[in-house]
């Protein structure tokens, strides 16, 4: 068994506790039955890979009601898989990958998103579940061969294809958990080897995260500390283009590596996010409080 699944699976038999109403049976029954292994990808596009299986095994034996259960954004469970599957589609057409579902005609997020919803609201839940997981796996299929430094733009940031892949990864993984903690479940988080290059991502972000809320770090450095299978360490320079120096960082983040990748993904507030500060205070706070300005639906 894919080591992704099998994690997952493993999770959901920990708790010998069932609430009332809990899908855990139905779901752990669905998703043994049904389960389907990552698709093949090049290596550094694995972890997204894995959280696309990951959150298709959660999905497999939702329900009518679950479907119809609001989730995030106002929208539905099939709205939300909609909308992920918009995303992968743009990224898809980004690198010349197969892009399913209605044609392209708005290229930014907020406008594929509500093409796709439209498009999917005609057609069963477990279509929309179809289609997002074709495209998925399209998409992962064409990266094999596909040169990780290689440019790719989505809603308008030009980055290399790894790191918008792994923005898709962050993404699957925050939204899978938004689906999970509705249904009262508790899904199982990457494996460390996933988890480490998405705070990676999240770590280099920091410096456009500032930016874009209007504060300019430049000249100045955070030693940023996440703990937890999957963490490490990383001096930031905190000015976009500025170069990684040797200097003694101006404060020093120390937090749990998921929480901090999910406050990256919108979850959490930054004031109460639990975290060591060190160093300059008002800079440590300026980072942690700016963390989520990318984060969207």
């Amino acid at each position: 068994m894919e080591p992704v699944e099998r994690l997952y699976l493993d999770a959901l038999m920990e708790d010998p506790a069932v609430p009332e109403r809990s899908l855990r049976p139905q779901l752990l029954a669905g998703a043994r039955a049904r389960r389907r292994p990552a698709a093949p990808t090049a290596p550094w596009a694995e972890p997204y890979a894995g959280r696309v299986a990951a959150m298709d095994a959660l999905l497999a034996s939702a329900g009518e009601d679950d479907w119809s259960r609001v989730i995030v954004e106002g929208w539905t469970l099939q709205e939300l898989v909609a909308h992920l599957a918009a995303k992968d589609g743009l990224l898809a057409a980004s690198v010349g990958a197969p892009v399913l579902g209605p044609a392209i005609g708005a290229n930014d997020a907020l406008g594929r998103t509500a093409d796709v919803q439209n498009y999917e609201r005609a057609r069963s839940p477990e279509q929309t579940r179809r289609d997002w997981r074709a495209q998925a796996d399209a998409l992962c299929r064409h990266l094999t061969d596909l040169a990780p430094g290689t440019v790719a733009s989505l809603d308008g940031l030009d980055a290399p294809v790894s790191d918008h892949v792994l923005a898709r990864c962050l993404e699957t993984w925050v939204h899978a958990d938004d689906a999970a903690r509705t249904a009262s479940l508790r899904l199982p988080h990457p494996i460390p080897e996933h988890i480490h290059p998405t705070a990676d991502l999240c770590a280099r972000l920091l410096p456009w995260t500032m930016l874009l809320s209007g504060l300019d770090g430049s000249g100045r450095t955070l030693l940023l500390t996440l703990t937890g299978p999957g963490g490490g360490e990383w001096h930031v320079p905190l000015g976009v283009g500025d170069a990684a120096g040797g200097d003694a960082p101006d404060a020093h983040i120390t937090a749990d590596v998921v929480g901090f990748c999910f406050l990256l993904g919108g979850r959490g507030d930054p004031r109460s996010f639990p975290a060591d500060l060190e160093g300059d205070l008002a800079l440590a706070h300026d980072v942690l409080d700016t963390a989520p300005a990318l984060s969207g639906p």
